[in-house]
């Protein structure tokens, strides 16, 4: 059985940062939100998605956005997959 969260994920640390590290402390504060509200355990495997990736770096390095709206799935057998809302 599926469990599936659709999550809201405040990038403000992103921010906290000197400005040529901000994309990439973004996806460090996704894996860690994901991590925290779909309490990974260390056996468990995060994937997040290339169009999640391509979200925050699609302004630059230097401006990743504030916010991001994610679904998070997990399933048995399969790593934890992370990937943006459709709309």
């Amino acid at each position: 059985m599926a469990e599936t969260k659709e999550m809201v994920v405040p990038l403000r640390a992103a921010w906290a940062v000197p400005r040529t590290q901000r994309a990439a402390r973004a996806m460090k504060e996704i894996r860690k939100h994901v991590a925290r509200h779909m309490k990974v355990t260390d056996d468990e495997e995060l994937w997040i998605d290339e169009a999640v990736n391509h979200a925050i770096w699609a302004r630059g390095i230097q401006k990743p956005p504030r916010k991001i709206r994610l679904v998070v799935t997990r399933e048995e057998g399969f790593p934890i997959e992370v990937k943006l809302v459709e709309e």
